[in-house]
């Protein structure tokens, strides 16, 4: 159904070829691509960053371990769903997260209780695709049980509508204790009087099954649910007794064991309505993170009396207008379109409003606070490894307050949480989840990128201190090796020796390095910015100390970087093995130094030497592709190590190389289809590489506006942000077209493949000529900049 609903749209665009308009753009997404093949990202609606994100928890695949569909809570390949949840993060990679307070419909008595070993799928009800369809903003299912659902969000509110079938009972469960990887508290009240069903859930518990020591509940959701029709109490339940016409009632999950709720355990309450009189019923729901109060609020601000489902799906899809119309692209298939506007609005889901209406939001410190002096908003789940390499640049080109806003959240969390600036914060959990500092990096690149309006001097210093001063957490193993709570770990190690070696505290000491590498590059240009020139040369020559686990002898083959023991001695490296690396091998990580590409080529042997073996990486013996599943010798362009790799062929003089490769990353990879994404999409950060991809340019430096240059994908795209316009212009451009034949920038001709940081400040034209056919001459002669120690 979604599909054929695509192509229409599609056919409505086409009318007018090569037009520039703002158009229904949110008719081109299709919010199923990436909800299989690992996406793990959800179709329910939530408007752009917002809080409220309201989707199917699906069931299960069958011989699935634990009792979520995916850490989306939706899994194309499902054939059932066990409710709708109010909340959701977009493509984490871990077992499940948030996914709060399952509401589902239910035409059957409720005799057991739905935690209850015994009543496995009793309440749960088939899902047929046929029946379903979900755009920006809006989503519709039929199930099995007969109950039509339909959903729309606001920022801090959810609107679902249920349509019950007229001859069955209609209830509606709350299954307040069912997070994705469960709570250890819930609670609800039913009031049939004020038609009003309320509660809570306490949970966390993000990756928490990895790491023993840090299996721990650290947010509280409170939630309203106001109906428009009256209904009885039909009672509570915990684990498995059941107390019919309870009105309260509450109870976790636990964790169990393995870090994940065990069976039998749980809570919630349900509601009856009269079906026969009434079988159309709307909800309005308000959630906050700080207090019931909150959630009232919210919903009397942002879904008063009288909202309809219809109406907040439409302010959603204009909402949504307006975020993608910053990026109109003309040409290109109706697939290609789709898959682009996709990938966009994947990115801008993340990360997730956190503060009230009014202002307020909890800290990590358990404490109320308020929005700092010139805060619009504070965001909340930041997944830094991931995206401090180009979605958090690409949201602040688009938007940057948000950017600027996103910035102060993560200054804000850090003075809550002991100074200590954490790489993956969920909500109020500073959970420790991957590797190295990204958050120098991303502040930096927010400001690059043109967020100033956060306390930059005061986030200068105290990720200063955090990079020069080793805290107690630093030198604890706790939570390791996946969920460290230093945000340095081993940054003793890391000053005395130059390097992270084997055993050290964190994951994987020799990607380690690499991201500590990256971290103070990012460091150096805040330094920059906040005019410490002794701290901008100070972190410009520790980014270069990735060259101390640079081994020429690595292999007899060939040199990498590789593990390195605290004594200065090699252990035994096998360059296909992920040992002291992170999600990736000793040859993908090779390729991990994006801000000092000309350091890494001069250690390599030289241009030709690199040449010989990005060209290896990049291709099978037998000249196939080897973008993605073809071995840990090769690039695996699905995951983050591997991403800025194959834009490394401009710094060698061959763009076209550069060209060629993404282009078939972006036809292999990325389709209009429930798989058509490359594995988790990480907050955005996958999909906002694609984006980048599409409009032919790329932010290779990790904390500067520098963009390295490849090949558009559409003949045409104007992105608009506040006070500047990129209009990219590319005769000839098309999926099969990927080569620059001549670019002009700003109407003079270049021999540039890349872009200065002024481009991005001030705005400007770029016009390409592309063909199917490479030119060698393009790009070749003037490299871009590198920024290693050397460097000015």
């Amino acid at each position: 159904m979604h599909r054929t609903m695509l192509v229409a749209a599609s056919l409505v665009l086409t009318a007018t070829p090569g037009a520039l308009q703002a158009a229904d753009l949110a008719a081109e997404v299709n919010p199923f691509i990436g909800t299989t093949n690992a996406g793990n990202v959800y179709p329910g609606p939530q408007m752009p960053f917002g809080m409220v994100a309201f989707s199917p928890e699906m069931t299960p695949l069958p011989g699935k371990r634990f009792a979520i569909a995916a850490p989306g809570g939706y899994e194309w390949r499902g054939n059932g769903v066990r409710g709708f949840s109010l909340t959701h993060v977009n493509g984490t990679g871990c077992t499940g997260a948030s996914g709060d307070v399952p509401i589902m419909p239910v035409t059957t008595a409720v005799e057991m209780s739905p935690s209850s070993v015994q009543a496995g799928l009793r309440y749960a009800s088939g899902l047929d695709h046929k029946r379903e369809s979900a755009s920006p903003g809006a989503y519709q299912l039929t199930l099995d049980n007969g109950v039509t659902v339909a959903l729309g969000a606001t920022d801090r509110t959810a609107v679902g509508q249920f349509t019950f079938p007229a001859d069955k009972p209609a209830n509606l469960l709350f299954r307040t204790s069912d997070s994705e990887v469960g709570s250890s508290d819930s609670t609800i009240v039913i009031d049939p009087a004020t038609r009003t069903v309320r509660g809570t859930v306490t949970s966390g518990n993000f990756c928490g099954y990895l790491a023993e020591d840090r299996r721990e509940s650290y947010y509280t959701l409170h939630f309203v649910a106001e109906f428009d029709q009256p209904f009885e109490a039909g009672g509570t339940w915990r684990d498995e007794d059941v107390s019919k016409g309870a009105r309260e009632g509450g109870g976790g999950t636990t964790y169990g064991t393995q870090g994940h709720p065990p069976v039998g355990k749980g809570a919630g309450g349900w509601i009856s309505f009269d079906a026969k009189r009434s079988p159309v019923v709307t909800a309005r729901i308000g959630i906050s993170y700080v207090d019931e109060a909150g959630a009232r609020a919210n919903l009397r601000r942002e879904s008063p009396v009288g909202t309809t489902l219809a109406a907040t799906q439409a302010a959603a899809r204009a909402a949504w207008n307006r975020q993608l119309g910053q990026v109109k692209i003309s040409g290109g298939t109706p697939d290609e379109r789709t898959v682009f506007y996709t990938a966009l609005y994947h990115t801008l889901l993340a990360p997730n409003l956190f503060s009230d209406g009014d202002g307020r939001y909890r800290g990590i410190d358990g404490k109320v606070h308020t929005l700092s002096k010139g805060q619009k908003a504070q965001y909340a789940n930041y997944s830094g490894w991931d995206v401090y390499r180009s979605q958090l640049q690409l949201v602040t080109l688009l938007q940057p307050q948000v950017g600027s806003d996103i910035a102060q959240s993560l200054l804000n969390q850090a003075d809550q949480n002991g100074g200590v600036w954490d790489r993956w914060t969920h909500l109020t959990g500073p959970t420790g989840v991957m590797n190295g500092d990204p958050s120098p990096p991303s502040v930096a690149a927010i400001h690059a990128f043109g967020g100033r309006n956060f306390d930059l001097k005061r986030a200068y210093a105290s990720l200063k201190k955090a990079a020069t001063v080793p805290t107690e957490r630093d030198l604890s193993r706790r939570g390791c090796p996946v969920l460290c709570v230093g945000q340095r770990p081993g940054l003793d190690q890391w000053m005395k020796l130059k390097y992270m070696p084997v055993g050290a505290p964190g994951w994987g000491t020799a990607s380690d390095t690499l991201e500590m590498a990256a971290a103070d590059f990012g460091l150096a240009e805040l330094a920059t910015a906040a005019g410490d020139k002794a701290g901008a040369a100070l972190f410009r020559e520790r980014s270069g100390w990735w060259r101390n686990l640079y081994n020429p002898n690595a292999t007899a083959q060939a040199g990498y970087i590789q593990p390195r023991n605290a004594d200065g001695s090699w252990p035994k490296f096998d360059p296909a093995s992920d040992e002291e690396f992170v999600e990736g091998s000793g040859a993908q990580y090779l390729w991990m130094v994006p801000f000092d590409p000309a350091g890494l080529i001069a250690v390599l042997g030289g241009r030709e030497a690199a040449i010989q073996r990005l060209d290896a990486f990049f291709r099978k013996e037998n000249g196939d592709w080897a973008v993605t599943k073809s071995g840990p010798l090769h690039a695996e362009l699905d995951n983050e190590p591997s991403i800025a790799a194959p834009w490394l062929y401009n710094f060698v003089g061959q763009p076209w190389k550069t060209q060629a490769t993404v282009r078939q990353a972006m036809k292999q990879i990325w389709t209009n289809a429930p798989e058509g994404m490359p594995g988790n999409d990480d907050l955005g950060q996958m999909s906002s590489w694609y984006v980048w991809s599409a409009l032919g340019l790329y932010p290779v430096y990790p904390g500067r506006a520098d963009l390295v240059i490849g090949s558009p994908l559409f003949p045409e795209a104007v992105i608009e942000r506040p006070g500047a316009k990129i209009v990219v212009k590319a005769a000839g451009a098309s999926m099969d077209a990927p080569f620059v034949q001549d670019l002009k920038v700003n109407g003079k001709a270049s021999e540039q493949s890349w872009l200065p940081a002024s481009f991005v400040q001030k705005g400007g034209s770029l016009d390409f000529t592309v063909g199917r056919e490479h030119n060698p001459n393009w790009g070749s002669t003037t490299v871009p900049p590198s920024y290693g120690p050397q460097q000015p």
